[in-house]
Formats: structure tokens, C-alpha cells, sequence
């Protein structure tokens, strides 16, 4: 990451909405070039004034970002192809960080139901054989 990093990239980092990797390397040249915290502090100076560009409130409102009842549904495989292959563009290509950690916190809730739903199954079958088992 050599290049200049625009003020986008900048609202972007402080909005939180980069890959992991960028936000580590743009953390690794705040600490060495001054430079780039002046213009960090420009850009929080703006947003702190009042001013937003298109692109910041975008970002911000998640306007491109599915509910999560589309994740949902992205994840039981009932959506259109046109609507899962936006949403796996938007996790795997634009790599929406929201959106990653609720389609994991969706994939985790639906693991620890179906082990649940599992546990309630053979508990049932056993308390159904209980007067089946042989007497010792």
C-alpha cells in the first residue's frame, strides 16, 4: 500500500468498512508517515463539521447491505439466482464486514439449533424404549 490513500479510503477506515488486511496496513503507515494522520485528521474534521460526501452516507446507512432475512435466506438456498449471486458479489467481492459476521452468526444459530433439535430427538428416544431395555 504504497500509494496515496484518498479520503474515501480514509471514511471508509474510520467507518470501519475495509477488509481486515487494509485496516492493518493503513494502521501500520498512521504510525510512520505524519502525512497521513494530518490528512486522517482533515477527514474526521470534515465529518465532524457536518460535512458528508454521497458516497460517506452510502456507506453509513448500508444502503447496499440485504436484511438479514435475505442472509437468511441467501443460506437455505431460496433465493433467486439473480438475488444470491448480489449477495455473494457483496460478501466475497465489495467483502461487506456486516454482512460476513451475520451470515456467521446466522450459519452459528442454525448449528447450535439443529444439535439442539439432534439432542431433543434421541433424548425422546430414549425416554420412548425406557420399558424396553432388559431388566438386569
Amino acid at each position: 500500500m504504497s500509494e496515496p490513500l484518498s479520503n474515501q479510503t480514509l471514511e471508509a477506515y474510520l467507518d470501519e468498512a475495509l477488509p481486515p488486511d487494509e485496516m492493518v496496513a493503513i494502521e501500520d503507515q498512521l504510525r510512520t508517515s505524519d502525512a497521513l494522520r494530518e490528512q486522517l485528521k482533515a477527514v474526521t474534521g470534515r465529518r465532524d463539521a457536518g460535512v458528508h460526501s454521497l458516497g460517506g452516507i452510502w456507506r453509513r446507512h448500508r444502503l447496499t447491505c440485504p436484511s438479514r432475512p435475505e442472509l437468511g435466506n441467501y443460506l437455505m438456498g431460496i433465493l433467486t439466482d439473480d438475488a444470491a449471486d448480489y449477495i455473494r458479489f457483496h460478501i466475497e467481492v465489495a467483502g461487506c464486514r456486516v454482512c460476513t459476521a451475520s451470515i456467521a452468526d446466522l450459519t452459528a444459530a442454525q448449528e447450535a439449533a439443529d444439535s439442539e433439535e439432534v439432542a431433543g430427538r434421541r433424548k425422546k428416544y430414549f425416554q420412548s424404549s425406557v420399558g424396553h431395555l432388559p431388566q438386569e
